[in-house]
């Protein structure tokens, strides 16, 4: 028996050290592109391509450049431009999400049904398909090279995204509403005091969706925002230094961008992490 059971452990040890071996490697290729990111953006070689991998001169001139060298290429604007145009999306996206999962979950009205199927078969035409459509009609209204229009098509849709976040809803008892309920609390009271507390490892999903597509989107801006250099985000901009004629002397300043546009995301993923694990382990019913 004891042999039996030895024999057992070192079959589950060696099944854990290979299923180790592979993780370690998947992670070192999934790194590796971020880690010549950064070598490159802290290399002081002009070119947009070496011979070696590791840099023979490390420099911050790249990022310092970016920042200060706004003559040809203005990031910092693009940068902010971006940062407006992410926080607002998120915020309102969040709160349209929000109060749409609410409705959907709790509330029983006509045609609710076929309102939900409408929105999801909707969802399933890319975004693009309306390009061209969205850019006459925000030409018409005078919404075009404006963060007021980039923000308002990346929020126009905001209620197509409502299934992930009610079908979170939906796992929360009702009997919590209801005993609010006959407490004396309406649905305003309801929704803020008792189904958002319980809903936090959602909310924080939505918030990171929110914040990361607009941040890195490139078709729409481009559409939009053509011929307007200063109202640019960071992916038109960054773009703009991989062209024939500018990748030479930037391609260094390209990657060191890069790295910057990553770190919010990164700083928000850090940031809201915790929340998220938080309310997962928490319950949504209490003894």
């Amino acid at each position: 028996m004891a042999k039996k059971y030895r024999s057992k452990s070192r079959v589950e040890k060696a099944s854990n050290t290979a299923i180790y071996a592979f993780l370690i490697a998947l992670s070192i290729i999934w790194l590796f592109p971020f880690f010549f990111l950064i070598l490159q953006s802290l290399r002081g070689e002009a070119g947009a391509t070496t011979n070696y991998f590791f840099p023979k001169i490390i420099t911050f001139d790249n990022y310092i450049k970016l920042f200060t060298d706004t003559s040809l290429f203005n990031f910092p604007k693009w940068y902010l431009n971006t940062l407006i145009v992410s926080v607002a999306v998120t915020v309102i996206q969040s709160v349209i999400v929000l109060i749409t999962s609410y409705a959907l979950s709790r509330l029983r009205f006509k045609m609710r049904k076929p309102l939900m199927n409408l929105i999801l078969i909707l969802g399933m035409f890319p975004g693009f398909m309306s390009m061209t459509a969205v850019y006459f009609v925000l030409k018409e209204i005078g919404l075009t090279q404006n963060l007021f229009g980039l923000i308002l098509v990346y929020t126009a849709s905001s209620a197509m995204q409502y299934y992930i976040c009610k079908g979170y809803f939906d796992t929360i008892p009702k009997s919590l509403d209801e005993a609010a309920r006959i407490d004396g609390a309406n649905r305003h009271t309801v929704f803020l005091k008792i189904i958002l507390p319980l809903a936090k490892p959602i909310i924080i999903y939505g918030i990171l969706t929110a914040f990361i597509a607009p941040w890195g989107e490139y078709m729409f801006s481009s559409l939009l925002m053509l011929g307007d250099y200063d109202k640019f985000n960071v992916a038109l901009g960054l773009k703009l230094m991989l062209h024939r004629e500018n990748v030479s002397q930037y391609f260094t300043r390209f990657c060191a961008g890069a790295v910057c546009v990553s770190i919010p995301i990164t700083a928000l993923f850090i940031w809201l992490q915790k929340y998220y694990v938080e309310g997962i382990t928490g319950g949504s019913v209490k003894g």
